[in-house]
């Protein structure tokens, strides 16, 4: 129902509230079906022995972190002179050994167990990568000092395959993956 209302001599005609007559729609159907899409994308909480491999994979990944510093400072250091390559390979050496522990400490809590079928491979691989760095990381802490750019060309290879490794296994328990 309209109103007319005269003001200043011009006429308004004043309509009612349209949220009074939009009182008899509800809101359920919408929101059922907004639920059943939000609850079908968010993941499973993870079970306490995922929890222990994802745990112990932070903590191998800080040591690889390292290694990847030290890596990142010899390829900087390769096209300067001799003193201070020596001294990126004498860092990356010492990178290799405090990485070495943080990764042999992550890899001992990591149980691919923890996780079924096709993540469970993904989760294997991952670990089959992990070690391999863990295996490259005495050599490195040996030969780096002398010979930076080959123990740093070893470990690149070698940290590569684990970051594919780790790119599958977190596509595979819906992690998002970052570059």
């Amino acid at each position: 129902m309209r109103a007319a209302v005269l003001v200043g001599g011009l006429v308004f005609l004043a309509a009612p509230l349209l949220a009074q007559q939009d009182s008899t729609k509800t809101d359920s159907a919408k929101a059922d079906s907004v639920k059943a899409e939000s609850v079908a994308t968010v993941p499973a909480p993870p079970t306490p022995a995922q929890e222990r491999y994802l745990e112990g994979l932070s903590t191998a990944g800080r040591g690889i972190a390292q290694i990847k510093s030290g890596i990142a400072r010899v390829a900087n250091a390769v096209n300067s002179d001799t003193a201070r390559l020596r001294s990126a390979g004498r860092i990356l050496a010492g990178y290799c050994a405090t990485g070495h522990g943080y990764m042999s400490r992550g890899r001992a809590t990591m149980d691919a167990k923890a996780y079924e079928d096709s993540t469970r491979q993904k989760a294997r691989a991952l670990m089959v990568q992990i070690d391999s760095l863990l295996r490259a990381a005495p050599e490195c802490e040996q030969n780096a000092a002398q010979n930076p750019a080959p123990a740093a060309a070893v470990l690149l290879q070698r940290i590569r395959a684990y970051e594919a490794a780790l790119r599958d296994f977190r596509t595979a328990i819906g992690l998002p993956n970052r570059q």
